[in-house]
C-alpha cells in the first residue's frame, strides 16, 4: 500500500473519493483482505473487505481434430504450436486422443432403448425391438460378447458416459454443468450393456414387452399412444414397420412368432382400412384426384406395406392402395428427401425400377458430400414431426443405397455422417436410436468386427493402437506429454490409418499453455467465436453504439455492450461458453436465468470475473449475444477471452483474442 494514509474533506451531508495506490507483488495469486479505517476528532468508522486477485496468466487449451475416412495416411498441422514466438508462453502439456472404431458407440447405445422410463406404445416396443437386436446381434457377430467381457473387466472408462471421459480437458468440471444428471444416467445406461446382453435377461425381457405391448394394442388393430388413450395411426404404422425390419433381418424371436403374427393379424387391416377413409375424405369433398394428395402418413404406409407384400391389401382398401400408389410414381419429386426414401424403397419392392432408379440418382445429385462427415441432405435439420428427424431420415438413407442400388461407396459415406452426429451429440430419441442401430450394425458391411490399426506421429512422439492401451471394441486411446517435454514440432502431426473397412475414425491433439490474457490469439475449430465491445450513447436520434477499437480510451460511467459472434458448422448439444471480463467492468445483468436470444434457448450464469452460457442444444448456423456492462475504474486491464466447447466432444472447441481495455478518469 503506497499511500497508507490519506487526508480528506467532506461538507456535511456530502460524500467524497478517496484513493489509495497498490502495487501487486509479482505472481501475487490470491484473495487479499483490506480494511479502511476513517477518523475525525474522537469519531472513527471502519470497513473490511476482500478482494480476488487473479492472475493475468491463463491456461489456455488449443485443439486440432484429427478426422480420417478409411485406410491412409493424413498429415495436419497444428498452426498455433508451430509458430509460437510468445516469451511469456508456459507450455503445460500435449495430449493426443483416438478412436479408430466408434460404429461400437451404437452399441453403447443400445441401452438406451430398453432403460428408456415411459410405458407407451412406441418406447414398450423399442424395448423388444432393443432385446431382439442384441440377441440377433450376438449370435452374427460373436465379437460383441468378448468385448463386452473385456469392458466389465479392463475397460472400466469404455463403461462412462462420453459426457465424464477426458475430464481434464473440459473448460468446466461437470459437476458446475446443469448437464451433470444427465451425464450419470447415460454412465448407468452404458453399465447396463452387460445387462442388456445377457442371454437369459434378453429372453425374459422378450416376453415382458410382448406381453405390454399386447395390452396396448385395441380391439380394432391400432395402438395407443399412452394406456387408455385413443388408437393412433402413426405410432401403428411405426409399430409394424420395426416388425418389418426384424422379419427382413430374420431377427425376430422364434418364441416370440405366435405373438407377433396376432399383432400383426390386426394392425395391417387395421391400416388398410385407414387408407382407405384417406381416399374417401378426398371423393367425399370432391377433391381434384389427378392433383397432389400424397402426404407423410400414406408414403409410411406404403413404406410399411412393402415389408409384408405377403399379406394382401383388404379388398375394399385396394382402390385406395393403387391409387396412393400411383400417387407416389407421379409425385414423389414433390416430397423431402426422407419421403422420397421412403417412396424409393416401397416401389423397389414392387419391382417398378423405372421410378426407383430416378428417386436414387435424384437423391444422389442433391446430395452434399464432405470428406469428413460423409454424405448427407441440407435439409436434413430437426424440426417438430416425425417426418423432419434427420437421424431416421438418415438411417433409412443407409437402406435405400443398400438395398436399391447396393452403393456401398454411398452406404460408407452415409453411415460416417450418422456417426458423425453421435460425435457432438445424443441421438436424442428412442425412434433415432433405434434407426440408427438398425443402419449401422446390421446394414452395408459388418463395421462392427473390424480392429483398425492406427500410427499416429507427433514431432519425435509415436502413438499407435498397438503400443496403446486401447478401448476394446472402440479402439479409444489417450496419452499426454508434460509441459517440459513439449516441443513445436509436436504440431506437425502425421495420422496413417489401415484395415479399417472403410469406415471413418476420428481424434484430436491438445495443446495446453499458460499465456498472458492480452497475449492469447484466437483459435477456431468447427465453432468460430468473435468477440467485440461497444460504446453505447444516448443522442437525439436514441442510443448509437459506437466500436471500441485498439487504443481508445473510454471514461468511468460508460455503458459498454460486449457483442459475441459464434459460427458453428453441425448441430451440436451440451456446449459451454464462458466470456471473461475486464476487472473495471460490471454487469447489469446479475441474476442467472432461462433466457431466449436470437431463436435460441440458453442458461446465462453470472459469475464474479465471467459470464457463462450453457447450450442444451446448437443447430448449424451463425448466432449473435449482446449483454450490458458498466464501466466503474479507471486504468489499463486486459479484457479476459472468450471461450467456448462441446462437452461431448471436446476437440470442438475455440476462443477469441485478449486485448487490452484503456480507461481514463
Amino acid at each position: 500500500n503506497t499511500f497508507p494514509v490519506q487526508h480528506f474533506t467532506v461538507g456535511a451531508n456530502q460524500s467524497t473519493v478517496v484513493k489509495f495506490r497498490t502495487e501487486v507483488p509479482y505472481n501475487f495469486n490470491e484473495a487479499l483482505t483490506y480494511r479502511i479505517i476513517a477518523k475525525a476528532e474522537d469519531k472513527s468508522d471502519g470497513e473490511e473487505a476482500i478482494l480476488p486477485v487473479l492472475t493475468n496468466l491463463m491456461l489456455v487449451t488449443e485443439t486440432l481434430p484429427l478426422p480420417m475416412r478409411g485406410d491412409g495416411t493424413k498429415t495436419f498441422s497444428f498452426e498455433k504450436l508451430i509458430n509460437n514466438k510468445s516469451e511469456s508462453l508456459n507450455h503445460h502439456k500435449f495430449t493426443i486422443e483416438f478412436t479408430s472404431n466408434p460404429v461400437w458407440y451404437a452399441v453403447q447405445a443400445l441401452p438406451y432403448l430398453m432403460e428408456y422410463p415411459y410405458d407407451c406404445a412406441e418406447q414398450t416396443w423399442n424395448r423388444f425391438y432393443a432385446n431382439a437386436l442384441a440377441s440377433h446381434i450376438t449370435t452374427k457377430l460373436p465379437r460383441i460378447k468378448a468385448v463386452l467381457e473385456q469392458w466389465k473387466i479392463s475397460s472400466p472408462q469404455a463403461l462412462q458416459s462420453n459426457l465424464q471421459k477426458n475430464e481434464e480437458l473440459k473448460s468446466v468440471l461437470l459437476q458446475e454443468t446443469p448437464w451433470v444428471l444427465q451425464a450419470k444416467n447415460e454412465e448407468q445406461q452404458k453399465k447396463n450393456i452387460a445387462l442388456l446382453f445377457d442371454m437369459i435377461r434378453m429372453s425374459s425381457e422378450l416376453s415382458k414387452s410382448m406381453a405390454q405391448l399386447q395390452g396396448m394394442q385395441s380391439t380394432n388393430g391400432g395402438f395407443v399412444w399412452f394406456k387408455g388413450g385413443p388408437d393412433d395411426r402413426y405410432i401403428t404404422q411405426y409399430i409394424v414397420t420395426g416388425i418389418g425390419h426384424l422379419k427382413k433381418l430374420n431377427a425376430l424371436p422364434k418364441e416370440q412368432e405366435k405373438a407377433i403374427n396376432a399383432i400383426l393379424a390386426k394392425a395391417i387391416p387395421y391400416l388398410d382400412q385407414k387408407l382407405k377413409e384417406d381416399y374417401d375424405y378426398l371423393l367425399k369433398y370432391k377433391a381434384v384426384l389427378k392433383d397432389n394428395n400424397l402426404s407423410s402418413i400414406q408414403i409410411q404406409y406404403l413404406y410399411m406395406r412393402s415389408f409384408f407384400k405377403d399379406v394382401p391389401v383388404v379388398a375394399a382398401s385396394k382402390t385406395a392402395y393403387d391409387y396412393y400408389y400411383k400417387q407416389s410414381q407421379q409425385y414423389w419429386l414433390k416430397q423431402s428427401k426422407y419421403m422420397q426414401g421412403m417412396i424409393a424403397l416401397a416401389l423397389h419392392r414392387s419391382k417398378d425400377l423405372k421410378t426407383t432408379t430416378a428417386i436414387v440418382s435424384s437423391l444422389k445429385e442433391n446430395a452434399l458430400l464432405s470428406e469428413e462427415m460423409g454424405m448427407y441432405w441440407k435439409e436434413f435439420n430437426a424440426g417438430y414431426y416425425w417426418y423432419q428427424a434427420p437421424v431416421s431420415a438418415q438411417a433409412l438413407m443407409i437402406e435405400v443405397f443398400s438395398e436399391v442400388s447396393n452403393d456401398q461407396k454411398a452406404v460408407s459415406d452415409l453411415k460416417t455422417w450418422l456417426l458423425k452426429q453421435k460425435q457432438t451429440q445424443n441421438w436424442r430419441t428412442t425412434i433415432a436410436t433405434a434407426e440408427a442401430c438398425y443402419a449401422l450394425l446390421l446394414q452395408g458391411g459388418e463395421w462392427i468386427a473390424t480392429e483398425p490399426v492406427v500410427e499416429i506421429k507427433a514431432g519425435d512422439q509415436l502413438f499407435t493402437t498397438s503400443t496403446e492401451k486401447t478401448e476394446a471394441g472402440t479402439g479409444y486411446f489417450k496419452r499426454s506429454i508434460e509441459g517440459s517435454f513439449v516441443k513445436p514440432q509436436m504440431g506437425n502431426i502425421q495420422v496413417t490409418v489401415s484395415k479399417s473397412n472403410n469406415q471413418p475414425s476420428w481424434g484430436s491433439a491438445y495443446w495446453h499453455y499458460f499465456e498472458n490474457l492480452d497475449k492469447i490469439t484466437s483459435a477456431e475449430t468447427p465453432l468460430k467465436l468473435q468477440k467485440k465491445y461497444f460504446v453505447e450513447r444516448n443522442t437525439a436520434n436514441g442510443p448509437v453504439l459506437t466500436p471500441v477499437n485498439e487504443g481508445d480510451e473510454l471514461k468511468v460511467g460508460d455503458k459498454i455492450k460486449v457483442r459475441i459472434e459464434l459460427r458453428v458448422d453441425r448441430n451440436m448439444e451440451y456446449v459451454h461458453m464462458k466470456d471473461m471480463r475486464p476487472s473495471c467492468m460490471e454487469p447489469v445483468n446479475v441474476i442467472s436465468a432461462y433466457k431466449w436470444q436470437g431463436g435460441l434457448g440458453y442458461y446465462e450464469s453470472t459469475k464474479d470475473a465471467s459470464t457463462n452460457f450453457f447450450f442444451g442444444w446448437l443447430t448449424k448456423g451463425t448466432y449473435v449475444f449482446e449483454y450490458p456492462m458498466f464501466i466503474t475504474h479507471a486504468g489499463n486491464y486486459s479484457s479476459g477471452i472468450t471461450t467456448i466447447q462441446c462437452m461431448y466432444a471436446p476437440e470442438f472447441t475455440s476462443h477469441s483474442e485478449g486485448v487490452r481495455i484503456k480507461v481514463g478518469e
